[in-house]
């Protein structure tokens, strides 16, 4: 059951990696030929309409995007120097407390992102929109609340990783 979850959970964060990844080279072809446009006014292009707006929502997305395979793959930095001394069990120990912190960290910015995404779509005035697209700015925030709720899970998952492979005395490979 929990190699089934592991994968499961293993598989989410690799498939919002490639989306995250697949976001960023769409970015950097928008951004070329954003940019191509611009070199050639002269010839009757110009820049792609709301690309710096696109690019913003884009980049939050992609960046948010490729946490939860960083944690999952344990990439985050760690001081080696001082832990390389230990045994295994207390390298896990360690391990269970820095993914308890990285896990209150994805909370709190999986929360203040939802509270961010509610205010937007507050429409108490108007619902605030891009300027040159009109897209609802709320938008931008969806898609990276559910990248962070995503980490967020992740980050729980690799606490309950850390407590087995306290308990086991054994490194779980993610």
């Amino acid at each position: 059951m929990l190699a089934q979850i592991d994968r499961a959970i293993g598989g989410l964060a690799f498939a919002l990696a490639i989306l995250a990844g697949v976001v960023l080279v769409i970015v950097t072809v928008l951004t070329c030929v954003s940019i191509t446009g611009r070199a050639f006014v002269f010839a009757g292009l110009g820049p792609v309409p709301g690309d710096v707006e696109l690019v913003q929502m884009a980049i939050a997305f992609a960046v948010t995007g490729c946490l939860p395979w960083c944690q999952w793959k344990r990439g985050h930095v760690t001081v080696d120097i001082f832990l390389g001394r230990f045994g295994r069990r207390f390298n896990a120990f360690v391990d269970v407390i820095a993914n308890l912190m990285m896990t209150a960290v994805a909370v709190v910015i999986a929360w203040r992102v939802g509270a961010g995404m509610v205010s937007k779509m507050d429409s108490s005035f108007a619902l605030e929109t891009t300027f040159i697209l009109g897209l609802p700015v709320w938008w931008g925030y969806a898609g990276v609340l559910a990248c962070a709720c995503i980490f967020a899970l992740v980050c729980f998952w690799t606490v309950i990783r850390s407590i087995r492979e306290v308990a086991g005395g054994e490194a779980i490979a993610p």
